[in-house]
């Protein structure tokens, strides 16, 4: 007979390490506690002292949470917004023709050149 090896999943895994830092965290709230009192305040005062540094963390964690997921909202709706365009550069540079490709530097003007009239600069002003 061959002995079953166990797996265990990840998921259980996790739990036991979620476990473990909840109870520390648990651990470091008794020892504040019993600090707290070891300095004169009544027991019910130093309680609310760690409820209220708790709350104020908490606080600042949604606080930070909510501008974070915004940020990431934000950048979302911005890279949904470039790559859904009409593609006007496309269409302006499929006018121009293959053998223009200096026109399609950013820094190009027709004046500089002694080339075909460029579509994209009228003298109609």
């Amino acid at each position: 007979m061959t002995t079953q090896t166990h797996h265990e999943h990840w998921a259980h895994r996790l739990g036991r390490g979620a476990g473990r830092a909840w109870r520390w965290l648990a651990r470091r709230d008794q020892q504040l506690t019993r600090t707290l009192m070891a300095r004169g305040l009544s027991v019910r005062f130093a309680r609310t002292v760690l409820w209220v540094v708790k709350i104020v963390v908490l606080g600042a964690l949604l606080y930070m949470a909510f501008w974070l997921t915004l940020l990431f909202v934000l950048v979302i709706v911005a890279v949904w917004m470039t790559r859904n365009q009409d593609g006007d550069n496309e269409v302006e540079g499929s006018s121009l023709g293959d053998s223009a490709d200096h026109k399609r530097n950013p820094f190009y003007d027709p004046i500089n050149y002694n080339d075909t009239p460029d579509p994209r600069f009228s003298d109609d002003d």
